[in-house]
């Protein structure tokens, strides 16, 4: 099977395991504080407001725990946004407002933004899709003139920059996601920027039971007199990251930018192979001055034929899929909204494999398979055939 997504892991990172099993500190502990240190420098802020967590979602329940929105607030997310967004939003018992994307990037423009605000709208989340910046840069400007919060879900986008400026950093709150289908994988586990100094004090105590002190054990010269004592200042949750996945983190960040070229070498080969391809169209370009982590790689097809193109994929040993499916149109969140951009794009969208493992002659055969495909099911198929 050609997967979709596939971690890019070897001896590096299985050395780094070895010393963090060798030093008896599993937990969270020196490695996690390097790491964050680290990842604070790829993205071009200061260590002091960044957390690692156990995942992305995490993030984002921290997100709207730390902006205190709850019931009689609006959020406005992108309908074609991952369900952990909506899940964190709903939960607290503030309303989720779904906004409508290009049906060619899909992503927000600021003005599908602006359509979905109402008057109780308090914060906004958006959704860096596949990699791609979208109109960030619009939005937190909207969102500053509005008095609106700005988080970043920057899942999808470890790398991705506008002007030079990393996502995740022209808004509030960012997170990322280091899963093991993301461009940088931990396994499992995020990153959680906090822009005001105060609330990354406070995320980095939710994160961790609401404790205000460190271990002993992480921070022998800064141990206070009977340091066993609880100084609970807020009511948290233990989802740290720990220093088994913050080693397997720091390997892979020094590996992120021959990551990042052979994703981009992969985008370029599929470009040319499909090009001009009947029936078949290619993701935009970026404009001017952004660049992708190039997590996902999608083509449009018919909607009357991207199902039928998948299963024929599929059964030839090339996994494809959507992402991210319409949230709007899960009852649990109770959306009356027709949001066409979106559906359209819904309809049509298919991810092709994109991961730094996969090979020339694989990528060849992905594109090789997927213009056989819609050959066979695109409309003047069956007068070929007679």
């Amino acid at each position: 099977m050609i997967n979709v997504f596939q971690p890019t892991v070897g001896a590096a990172e299985l050395d780094a395991l070895s010393e963090v099993f060798a030093s008896g500190w599993l937990g969270r502990g020196p490695r996690t504080a390097a790491f964050e240190a680290a990842f604070a420098a790829h993205i071009g802020v200061e260590p002091a407001h960044m957390t690692f967590l156990s995942s992305g979602t995490a993030g984002l329940f921290l997100a709207i725990e730390l902006l205190g929105l709850g019931p009689g607030d609006d959020v406005v997310l992108p309908s074609v946004s991952f369900v952990a967004a909506a899940n964190a939003i709903t939960a607290s018992g503030a309303r989720t407002v779904f906004c409508d994307v290009d049906p060619r990037t899909l992503n927000p423009s600021c003005d599908d933004v602006e359509r979905a605000v109402t008057g109780r709208t308090r914060a906004v989340v958006i959704l860096h899709y596949g990699g791609y910046p979208g109109d960030i840069a619009a939005v937190a400007d909207f969102c500053r003139q509005r008095g609106l919060m700005l988080i970043e879900d920057a899942a999808c986008a470890v790398a991705s920059t506008v002007s030079g400026r990393a996502c995740g950093t022209f808004g509030d709150i960012a997170m990322w996601s280091f899963d093991a289908m993301k461009v940088l994988v931990t396994g499992d586990g995020g990153m959680l920027w906090v822009r005001d100094p105060e609330l990354a004090a406070r995320a980095g105590r939710l994160s961790y039971h609401g404790l205000a002190q460190d271990s002993g054990l992480r921070s022998a010269a800064r141990v206070p007199h009977r340091w066993w004592e609880l100084k609970v200042r807020d009511f948290g949750r233990r989802v740290v990251g720990n220093d088994v996945t913050a080693a397997i983190g720091a390997v892979q960040l020094s590996r992120l930018p021959d990551l990042l070229r052979r994703r981009a070498e992969i985008v370029r080969l599929y470009d040319e192979l499909l090009a001009d391809t009947p029936g078949v169209r290619l993701p935009p370009p970026l404009p001017d001055g952004h660049t992708s982590s190039y997590y996902f790689y999608w083509v449009q097809l018919d909607a009357t034929v991207r199902d039928a193109v998948a299963a024929d994929l599929l059964q030839r040993g090339i996994y494809t899929t959507f992402r991210y499916p319409p949230l709007h149109k899960v009852p649990v969140y109770g959306a009356r909204v027709v949001l066409p951009e979106t559906e359209q794009a819904a309809e049509e969208t298919l991810l092709l494999p994109l991961h730094a493992g996969l090979d020339d002659d694989e990528v060849r055969t992905v594109a090789g398979e997927l213009r056989a495909a819609v050959r066979r099911h695109g409309a003047g198929y069956e007068e070929e055939q007679r």
